[in-house]
């Protein structure tokens, strides 16, 4: 009966989360639409922002365009479309560095510039292509932008869901500026966009399928397996990788595995299948310090299915990343895939839903979104405690509201970690919560529970917190993944 009565709780809170997000999203964000010129099939696979302030924007169908005046406040008269480049190969990755706009396709990392000025690309190079194309539906090609080392980070998706039948397919490659290819991590499945963090660790999100019990965001750390094995036979064409690691046992779980394979790394966060969307895409960080909101520095991560943007909030724990994510922006026109926040806090997002159903309902789109200067009560952090979590919210709450024995509600769950499609949620358990205290700024609570489920996601609900006049927060749930458990 108490297991009942928690999962209808969870489901209320859930659609009152849906309602308020609906009526409550504009006061805090504008999404403006850039209007698209008419005969522009613009599929968004991937964005830049040029010195110039011009906006690159390719398109799946092999198009870059330039956007012009992007920022613009009446973007239906003042922004222009002009098409950069053609011809080339679904582009799902954009990056400037020195004169050159750099494209990952699906058949390679490329670069090209206008050198004669008038608007149009006209010197293609290839800077790399070492990794095969069979030709399958399934081989995209999902490209970073530069780090520190002049490297962009290629993930290439396996042949279907499976096998890997051509070079490096499952994997991440780093690409240097001068062409050198290095194979990096093994294990990739289908990724759905790729970014970094602020302190420039690079990630990217795992769509749910064998191995994938549900979508999640992985960090790409050289040397390692983040999961799925079926590319794992090109260890013989990396000898800079060691030996190929052990493969999994199907029918597991992620940490219990962790444990038995030095070289995986599961998911540092882990979306909830449905709950938080159905295919997790682009990836990027708030870099605007203030501008987009009270939330500076931390992750942005999307959804095509859902056509949303969530946050994900992130701690190194025993030298690993784990943390939760958070509902933050619906109603993207079509079906999330890249973006990218500028230092001034503009969010221009890229949409598209051939062969991807999404609940933006256009066939695509590109929007900028704003902050609207108004501060939403939300949550704002979380992190975890060897008995339970800290949570932070945005604006001071209500104290007594956190004493109510319905203020806030546990669960906890994991997905099967198997060589088959996806999983169910399972092995749920509600831990007790045994101590709520709020800090004296008000701003925070700490919650002790009787358990810590290691390998769990841990779904805490806040339906009974108010702010100080007796507001609910925006969004009332977050997911933590809980892979390691902090010591004292």
């Amino acid at each position: 009966m108490l297991r009942h009565s928690l999962t209808l709780l969870i489901a209320l809170c859930s659609a009152v989360w849906v309602s308020a997000q609906d009526k409550e999203q504009e006061k805090y964000y504008q999404i403006t639409e850039l209007p698209i010129p008419e005969g522009v099939v613009l599929e968004v696979g991937a964005i830049e922002m040029m010195p110039d302030g011009k906006l690159a924007v390719a398109s799946r169908r092999g198009e870059i365009y330039m956007v012009s005046n992007p920022k613009a406040s009446s973007p239906e008269t003042d922004t222009t479309f002009k098409r950069y480049a053609h011809g080339l190969h679904e582009v799902l990755g954009l990056a400037y560095r020195d004169g050159w706009l750099y494209v990952t396709q699906r058949c390679d990392v490329s670069r090209i510039r206008d050198t004669d000025g008038d608007g149009e690309a006209d010197e293609f190079e290839i800077v790399s292509d070492d990794w095969g194309v069979s030709g399958d539906y399934h081989e995209y090609a999902f490209g970073s932008r530069f780090d520190d080392e002049g490297n962009i980070w290629v993930t290439l998706c396996l042949t279907g869901s499976f096998s890997s039948q051509v070079p490096f397919r499952g994997w991440c490659v780093r690409v240097n500026e001068d062409g050198t290819t290095t194979p990096t991590t093994s294990g990739v499945r289908s990724p759905g966009g790729m970014g970094m963090n602020a302190a420039g660790d690079v990630f990217y999100t795992d769509n749910q399928g064998p191995w994938n019990g549900t979508c999640g965001l992985k960090h790409l750390v050289p040397g390692h397996f983040v999961g799925h094995p079926g590319g794992n036979d090109w260890y013989k064409l990396a000898p800079n990788m060691g030996k190929r690691p052990q493969d999994p046992e199907s029918n597991s779980r992620f940490h219990i595995e962790a444990e038995k394979i030095p070289e995986y790394m599961p998911a540092a966060v882990l979306f909830p299948y449905n709950k938080m969307g159905k295919s997790a895409s682009g990836v990027d960080y708030d870099r605007s310090e203030g501008k987009f909101g009270p939330f500076a520095g931390q992750m942005l991560v999307g959804d095509q299915s859902h056509s949303t943007i969530m946050r994900v909030v992130l701690e190194e724990v025993n030298g690993r990343y784990q943390g939760a994510c958070i509902p933050f922006l619906q109603d993207i026109g079509s079906g999330t895939l890249p973006f990218w926040m500028t230092g001034d806090g503009n969010l221009f997002v890229g949409g598209t839903n051939r062969g991807w159903g999404s609940r933006g309902n256009k066939p695509f789109s590109l929007e900028r979104i704003n902050w609207t200067g108004v501060t939403p009560f939300d949550l704002l952090d979380v992190k975890a405690n060897p008995d339970g979590f800290t949570v932070t919210f945005t604006k001071p709450i209500d104290p007594e509201s956190a004493k109510k024995a319905e203020a806030i509600a546990v669960e906890t769950y994991t997905y099967i970690y198997q060589s088959s499609y996806g999983s169910p949620e399972v092995d749920h358990a509600q831990p007790a919560i045994t101590k709520v205290e709020v800090a004296e700024d008000n701003l925070s609570v700490k919650i002790t529970l009787d358990e810590l489920k290691r390998g769990h996601i841990h779904e805490i609900h806040f339906p009974g917190i108010r702010d100080e006049a007796n507001e609910p927060l925006w969004h009332d749930v977050l997911y933590y993944t809980l892979n390691q458990v902090p010591s004292g």
